[in-house]
């Protein structure tokens, strides 16, 4: 009972790091707006970026990893290193690695105190690589950042550097003996982004999505 309280505890403790309006707290203090109400509407750092400015977006992108990292790090000190067998399924650490995860993404894009709304979940998934694997996360935010910055579009880049954060996990996997729990993770993550992007997609599609660069216009 002790060790599903313990699973339980990751999940919530999680999902309420991954529910603090980073956006919202940091577009009111530096640029005294109301970051919901502009641009995509989104707390994410790029709406902030493009509404506020370049400092108070990279702050919020650094501020949504690093309660992603806080997450998966408390998952293992909460569930350490003992193994329990429930339903024949072996329940340890790595497992509260990703249930911690998944619900920081989950809290990032739906959170409790904007009425679950949210962001896209992209710098909250790079946090919890960063713990699980930094070498993937680095490689994973340089494809990022080289596809945003040649597309001018930072969904794009954003799926692809998912994209691949997961297809590294594969060879990983296969060879190197990595966690398959993890693998498992990068896809449901990558199919979360994927889902959070769609309506950029059909933009991107039509010719209507807004490049780096473009300001955020308030939301009538």
């Amino acid at each position: 009972m002790t060790f599903v309280i313990a699973f339980i505890s990751v999940i919530v403790i999680g999902y309420l790091l991954g529910a603090i309006p980073f956006g919202l707290i940091v577009g009111k203090l530096m640029g005294d707006v109301d970051i919901t109400r502009h641009g995509s509407g989104k707390t994410g750092g790029t709406n902030v970026l493009r509404t506020v400015g370049t400092k108070a977006g990279a702050l919020v992108i650094a501020l949504d990893v690093g309660k992603a990292v806080a997450a998966v790090i408390l998952a293992k000190v909460i569930v350490g290193s003992s193994v329990s067998m429930i339903g024949g399924i072996p329940l340890h650490w790595q497992i509260a690695q990703v249930m911690a995860a998944l619900a920081v993404m989950v809290g990032h894009n739906w959170s409790v105190f904007l009425k679950f709304k949210g962001g896209r979940g992209v710098a909250a998934f790079f946090g919890t690589v960063l713990v699980m694997s930094p070498p993937v996360a680095l490689f994973g935010a340089e494809v990022l950042a080289i596809s945003a910055l040649r597309s001018r579009y930072m969904s794009l880049g954003s799926i692809l550097g998912a994209t691949a954060v997961w297809c590294l996990l594969i060879p990983l996997t296969i060879a190197y003996n990595f966690p398959p729990i993890y693998l498992l993770y990068g896809l449901v993550a990558l199919i979360l982004i994927v889902y959070q992007h769609r309506g950029n997609l059909v933009r991107i599609q039509q010719g209507t999505e807004r490049r780096l660069g473009e300001k955020g216009e308030r939301i009538s």
